[in-house]
């Protein structure tokens, strides 16, 4: 078997979109599919299978991506009917809600990413009619100019809400924490929807992915062991925490086994199964104040 880290297609941070894609495509065609994504397989295209093949457990690790997207639609379209009028979705890769999802025509949904994957997904979607009022946004987001003139237009349209889908793990610390103050007093940002790790997710995983992608210039640097000891003095809290292992079991989409591994879980001491259970999920932020 080849060694972890040896060789991976992954290029760039950019690449993971295409492998993620994949996995919405194997999960819209199913019969009993939690959502439906018609572009998925179409975005992907061959090189995200090949992404996908040669990675590790490449196709048994779906349910983890599949979860996090099923539940971020779930979080998303509470945030909406809370009063949400723009969305800011940075980083967005290939994710194609502002055409799949049930949303309001007046919603404002702000597709942010680098130029070259913001002209991939224009000509892959060219002729297909988005749910909403989207715009696709040309920026880096490392660049604070062209960052914070993104978030003014989108507070100039608000109740905001923002989407970091797949993003902040590949940040390093300090540029997560200046995201988080710009989204605050830029953007005036009333939710933050996002998936997060702990150490004991790189841990896990260590074997695994994290060579491949470290490897392939995307390396997890993001993975905070207490979320809110990071988040809150940066002004927010964290008012929803999904598990996606809790979430797994809950949406019929886990790992071999489950049912075994989750008996071992309720048996191990508490702050074990604590730690277990919050090493990933989704969590929805609000401002602290």
């Amino acid at each position: 078997m080849e060694a972890a880290g040896t060789t991976t297609p992954i290029r760039n941070v950019s690449d993971t979109a295409l492998w993620v894609a994949v996995y919405r495509a194997m999960e819209s065609e199913r019969t009993d599919a939690l959502f439906r994504d018609p572009y998925a397989r179409r975005l992907a295209g061959q090189r995200g299978q090949d992404i996908v093949d040669a990675m590790p457990q490449g196709k048994a690790m779906a349910w983890a991506m599949i979860v996090r997207t099923a539940v971020m639609d779930e979080l998303i379209m509470q945030c909406v009917r809370a009063g949400a009028a723009s969305v800011l979705n940075l980083a967005a890769g290939l994710d194609t809600r502002a055409y799949r999802l049930d949303l309001p025509s007046s919603l404002r949904w702000y597709h942010v990413d680098f130029p070259p994957m913001i002209d991939y997904v224009r000509g892959n979607l060219s002729g297909e009619t988005p749910r909403c009022h989207l715009e696709y946004i040309a920026a880096d987001l490392r660049e604070p100019g062209q960052r914070d003139a993104v978030f003014r237009e989108a507070a100039a349209h608000g109740p905001v809400l923002v989407i970091t889908e797949g993003l902040l793990v590949y940040l390093p610390p300090e540029t997560v924490a200046e995201l988080a103050v710009a989204l605050r007093t830029n953007a005036s940002a009333k939710w933050w929807i996002s998936d997060l790790g702990t150490p004991l997710l790189l841990k896990r995983l260590s074997k695994s992915w994290l060579g491949r992608l470290r490897d392939g210039n995307a390396p997890f640097l993001f993975a905070p062991a207490d979320a809110a000891a990071f988040f809150n003095p940066l002004g927010w809290r964290e008012t929803v925490f999904r598990s996606s292992w809790t979430e797994s079991l809950r949406l019929k989409r886990h790992v071999r086994f489950a049912g075994f591994w989750n008996l071992m879980m309720k048996l191990s001491p508490k702050p074990n199964r604590d730690a277990a259970i919050r090493m990933s999920g989704i969590t929805l932020m609000q401002p602290a104040d």
